[in-house]
């Protein structure tokens, strides 16, 4: 705690200013969900059971693996809250996922009004639903009545303790939060009283997650290989993820790769038209994108196949590992797809990732008939 013309302050707090927002009056609103799609009988059920746990003031957890549809599931109770006219919240940890996640809601509720906010994108803070990074949160306090939470296992928002002490401020009704990696507290939390964890652990598509294949190159031979990898997939027009753990090293391996593998790019948070960038390569203007954790979680192309360079790396633990090999997929389409874990060795990590994702197939297995 610090002191500012007399009056006490935060040090840890110093960084939120701007508007905030006040209280208004509750007003019914007509919603419209529009779906192109059914969702499957398990996220009929948890999406039937989450708007009945609202309803009755339980909080909710649903742990559920990569692709399985969370924020599909999510779409019923938003719906109730907004028609009750009740103010509604979808927070992220990230801003990429928030511009991504604004253009699927935007099609899912057109008739609604949806509004983003996030850094350097605030100047309408006010809408039937606001979708915003966890640090805008602090310009509602006491206002939301239903917060939805996807990747609260993700960075900056784990582990923070003002992000989180923002969150419950900004909650005065009840919260609906998602995860394919929970930790064992967040676990813990909601099988308490007045919680429920809801599981699900397979894919819409009802296929395998795929599972990661370990690679062990040393040196130079790291690179021979990520290039042949890459000549590979071109030829056969499959996008391509490189996920790398440090923003220096997202752009040296690119202009290592550029000159052998063209129709390429790179991707940091520090990259400031990376929103341009990330689209021009949903319109395959680019093969590959060398990428660091900025799109470790909400993005998704249709038959993308991943590559983690220097997996084996300290800034790799399970969870994270699981989120990448995540985003292949995803797609109905496209459901399967290639993940690379290419290293120097394995780590204890690479391990974990992979027992962990084949652990979650076992559950698809089971549910599949004899023959």
């Amino acid at each position: 705690m610090g002191h500012l013309n007399g009056k006490p302050y935060c040090r840890k707090c110093i960084g939120f200013s701007g508007a905030m927002v006040e209280q208004d009056v509750d007003k019914p609103k007509r919603v419209i969900l529009r779906l192109n799609y059914s969702l499957s009988e398990e996220q009929q059920n948890l999406s039937d059971q989450i708007v009945k746990n609202f309803q009755r003031g339980v909080d909710t957890l649903v742990y559920a693996v990569c692709g399985s549809g969370k924020t599909e599931i999510s779409y019923a109770v938003i719906r109730y809250a907004m028609e009750k006219g009740m103010h509604v919240g979808f927070a992220l940890p990230r801003r990429d996922v928030v511009i991504e996640l604004y253009e699927r809601l935007h099609d899912a509720f057109p008739y609604n009004n949806i509004v983003a906010v996030y850094g350097g994108h605030h100047d309408v803070l006010v809408g039937d639903c606001v979708i915003l990074t966890t640090h805008q949160l602090f310009r509602y306090p006491n206002y939301f009545d239903l917060i939805v939470m996807d990747e609260i296992d993700a960075f900056p928002y784990k582990g923070n303790d003002v992000l989180e002490g923002v969150f419950k401020q900004a909650l005065r009704g009840h919260c609906l939060m998602m995860s394919a990696t929970p930790s064992k507290e967040v676990v813990q939390t909601f099988r308490s009283p007045g919680h429920q964890m809801l599981t699900l652990h397979t894919r819409f598509h009802k296929h395998p997650i795929p599972v990661p294949k370990n690679v062990l190159k040393q040196g130079y031979l790291k690179i021979f290989y990520l290039i042949k990898t890459l000549h590979a997939f071109q030829k056969e027009g499959r996008p391509v993820f490189v996920f790398v753990p440090k923003i220096d090293l997202s752009v040296s391996l690119y202009r290592i790769l550029s000159a052998a593998c063209p129709k390429g790019n790179y991707v940091n948070s520090k990259r400031e038209d990376r929103t341009e960038i990330i689209q021009a390569f949903k319109q395959r203007k680019y093969d590959y994108l060398i990428t660091t954790a900025v799109l470790e979680r909400g993005v998704t192309v249709s038959n993308l196949q991943v590559i983690v360079f220097e997996a084996d790396s300290p800034i790799y633990n399970a969870a994270a590992l699981i989120q990448i090999a995540g985003r292949a997929g995803r797609k109905n389409e496209a459901p399967d797809g290639e993940v690379i874990f290419l290293a120097d060795k394995e780590s204890e990590a690479m391990k974990n990732a992979i027992s962990e994702i084949e652990y979650c197939n076992t559950f698809l297995q089971n549910m599949l008939p004899a023959d």
